[in-house]
């Protein structure tokens, strides 16, 4: 069977992000039993561009994807544009009768409900969603998960994380906390974050800087941070076990050692922090063989972590089985960023499962209690004023007194 392929969003190479699309559509490329059939874009002119460098025919190019999904019928669809948008789209997708499977970019959405639902509205469909949390498939986070489960350092005891923020690219980070922790569900998260200074990412807030911990039912806990304090955790992970701890650096290295030895560092091929890396040698060849053809000169690249995700979501399909991407572990790394907003916002412990439908972060912005243009600090002068049963700032009311003295 020849599976059809349809994308929502391709985004422009040469545009603002990462043409995610571009990406996905290598995956499928390399697949003998796929062909992508149709695209669409609000943008006719990046459609257009997709189309061309993707063989899609001119009459399958779409502005509507609404359209595109009646008249191409594409059995799986890749959704590529922002995350407030990407709700909508998938369950939109999901209840058209047409597809049998839907793989979305990350994060899953703009709030826990939209997330939730995305989830709810696929299970009710038959139709499979998955995530691209495209990092599970590159060994620099596969080999400390083998190193686990050989009992190199003993049982998990706690995971630490840095990253940048906790949304747009913590949602990777939180996803394979827990994958190293075998899925297992967390009971409570208590966080803080910093948001002064205004950090939109595809439409999203994200803070500037963010503590967090939390607690699996087995135990585990996990620490992150983000931001402005990020090298508060040295490592980009570290997996503390019973007997000794393993460590990915911030260009991908795993090493690890026992309680008492030295640190030995694990051989991850040509996986580096965020794709396989060519040797020289080899990076050379491919410069020249693209010279004459950019199609023979790619025979010599290893697939990216994305494309090797999209493998993974096409054999889910084939044989039925669950795929490494499953939205409910998407959701379960969501449901992490969106309580340690929410605990920042109750400035308390959050006990899961998270009981809220909206964005905290972005509530809190909207409300004026974070953000650049927050009067939060003169809201806690005068409640802590308002404690003292005094008025005026800490400084003119000592000079008062002493003026009085």
């Amino acid at each position: 069977m020849t599976y059809r392929i349809g994308f929502i969003g391709t985004g422009a190479p040469d545009g603002d992000g990462f043409a995610m699309a571009y990406r996905h559509a290598e995956g499928y490329r390399r697949l003998d039993d796929c062909e992508i059939v149709a695209c669409a874009d609000l943008v006719r002119e990046n459609a257009e561009a997709f189309a061309e460098e993707h063989d899609v025919p001119d009459h399958r190019v779409y502005e509507d994807y609404e359209e595109m999904l009646s008249e191409a019928e594409p059995d799986v669809v890749s959704v590529c544009v922002p995350p407030a948008d990407h709700a909508d789209i998938v369950v939109g997708t999901a209840r058209s009768g047409v597809v049998r499977a839907i793989h979305c970019e990350k994060p899953m959405a703009l709030t826990w409900g939209d997330a939730r639902r995305m989830v709810e509205v696929c299970d009710a469909e038959g139709v499979s969603l998955t995530i691209n949390h495209q990092h599970r498939f590159g060994r620099p986070y596969t080999e400390p998960k083998r190193l686990l489960e050989k009992g190199k350092v003993g049982d998990l005891k706690r995971i630490e994380f840095r990253e940048e923020d906790l949304y747009d690219n913590g949602t990777h980070a939180f996803d394979l906390a827990n994958y190293y922790n075998d899925g297992t569900p967390v009971e409570w998260v208590l966080g803080q974050i910093d948001y002064t200074e205004e950090n939109v990412l595809f439409g999203a807030h994200n803070e500037n800087q963010a503590v967090a911990q939390w607690r699996y039912e087995n135990g585990v806990y996990g620490i992150a941070s983000t931001g402005r304090g990020e090298e508060f955790v040295g490592a980009l992970f570290r997996l503390v076990g019973t007997d000794g701890v393993i460590e990915v650096g911030a260009d991908g290295t795993v090493s690890y050692r026992r309680d008492g030895g030295k640190w030995k560092t694990v051989d991850t091929g040509s996986d580096a922090r965020y794709r396989p890396k060519l040797s020289k040698p080899r990076l050379a060849l491919r410069y020249l063989l693209g010279k004459a053809s950019e199609g023979l000169a790619g025979r010599l690249d290893k697939p990216t972590y994305t494309a090797r995700a999209i493998e993974d979501v096409i054999e889910s399909i084939r044989t039925g089985e669950r795929s490494e991407l499953d939205a409910r572990d998407a959701l379960a790394a969501d449901e992490l960023i969106f309580a340690t907003w929410e605990s920042s916002r109750r400035r308390g412990r959050v006990d899961l499962p998270l009981e809220v439908d909206d964005n905290p972060l972005e509530a809190m912005v909207e409300a004026g209690v974070v953000g650049p243009d927050s009067d939060l600090p003169s809201r806690a002068t005068r409640r802590a004023d308002a404690a003292s049963g005094s008025s005026g700032s800490l400084p003119s009311r000592l000079l008062g007194r002493l003026t009085r003295s």
